[in-house]
Formats: structure tokens, C-alpha cells, sequence
């Protein structure tokens, strides 16, 4: 079973950035398709963005479009969500996830917490 460990989150002030990173237990197949979700106290889970292994093909809604970014390193079995220009709005627990052979949103990873300061 794959394992998803997050890391990075913390306390910034508005306007400034953070990388978080999802390492993965073991090498991802190119079919895997890697996400990152966040959920704040009171909302429901929402999409971030995710990418395809394989080429490395991205998507991310349009509340983070053009500030975040997602990307892979094969090498370090790692995933990463670039956070630049945040927002307090942006406050949430960022959860990592892994669907393989299109089977859905399967495996989690435990969150980390961004907490955007005004």
C-alpha cells in the first residue's frame, strides 16, 4: 500500500509563499494521477490541483490559478505544491492524494495546516 506523508505547512503572512511536499512511499507508476486538496474549519474539502506522473501534464482551480503550482520529482518520489502569493482565504488543512489505474481519490496523505496570517 502507498503511503502519503505531507510536510511544510506552517504560518506565514499574506502575501508571501510556501512549498509543501507529499513524499510517497514508493516509486510512482506513470499512470498515477497526484493531487493536492485543502479543507478550512467549516467548509467542505476542495480541489487544489493535481498533475500526471507520466509528462507531467497539471491542472488547478481557478481560486489558485496563476499562484500555486504543482510538480513532481521522479527521482525523490516527491510531490510538491508551490504557494506563492497567499491569501488568508488560502487557510486550510492541504491534504495529499494518489489516484491509480483511474480508480479515484483512494489514498490520503494525513495534511498539513497553512495558516495565512492578514
Amino acid at each position: 500500500q502507498v503511503q502519503l506523508v505531507e510536510s511544510g505547512g506552517g504560518l506565514v503572512q499574506a502575501g508571501g509563499s510556501l512549498r509543501l511536499s507529499c513524499a510517497v512511499s514508493e516509486r510512482t507508476f506513470s499512470n498515477y494521477r497526484m493531487g493536492w486538496f485543502r479543507q478550512a474549519p467549516g467548509k467542505e474539502r476542495e480541489f487544489v490541483a493535481a498533475i500526471r506522473w507520466s509528462g507531467g501534464s497539471t491542472y488547478a482551480s481557478d481560486s489558485v490559478k496563476g499562484r500555486f503550482t504543482i510538480s513532481r520529482d521522479n527521482g525523490k518520489n516527491t510531490v510538491y505544491l508551490q504557494m506563492n502569493s497567499l491569501k488568508p482565504e488560502d487557510t486550510a488543512v492541504y491534504y495529499c492524494a494518489a489516484d491509480r489505474y483511474g480508480s479515484g481519490w483512494s489514498v490520503w496523505g494525513q495534511g498539513t495546516l497553512v495558516t495565512v496570517s492578514s
